[in-house]
């Protein structure tokens, strides 16, 4: 695979990854009505908009048009939030569901920074802040557990 194109790829897999992030935990806040909660929520989101901005103002520079999940994807993912959360809303239940998905954040951050460890430096700096984004949401949301 030719530097460009992966350099090009990872940053999408940075960007839809951190787009996902922001989609879910605006679904999320949205839900709770826990002060504590809320606010770690709030922290959460703003880290997964920093690492989606700077992987879209990336692409960008670099001429690549930034590649969004796709709107079934969404869907999906929507529901199955709305269906966990229906019954139980409580920060214990919910901060399960996160503690779930950062993990197999963390899995796919390790494999992708791996997969593209030829990359240019800025790109994997990004991956790996992400990855550290997800390592500490785990321990975050324990607290809530």
């Amino acid at each position: 695979m030719r530097i460009m194109d992966q350099n090009t790829e990872f940053l999408n897999y940075i960007y839809q990854n951190s787009e996902m992030g922001v989609d879910t935990i605006k679904q999320i806040i949205k839900i709770v009505k826990h002060d504590e909660f809320s606010k770690h929520l709030q922290l959460q989101l703003k880290d997964y908009q920093d690492v989606y901005d700077t992987a879209k103002q990336m692409l960008q520079q670099s001429g690549h048009q930034e590649k969004d999940i796709g709107s079934m994807q969404k869907v999906t993912t929507y529901m199955a939030i709305s269906m966990k959360t229906l019954v139980d809303k409580t920060p214990s239940h919910i901060s399960e569901m996160l503690i779930q998905g950062s993990t197999m954040g963390v899995i796919d951050a390790e494999k992708n920074i791996k997969k593209y460890s030829g990359s240019e430096k800025s790109i994997l700096d990004l991956a790996n802040r992400l990855l550290k984004i997800e390592e500490n949401n785990i321990e975050r949301l324990k607290h809530f557990l």
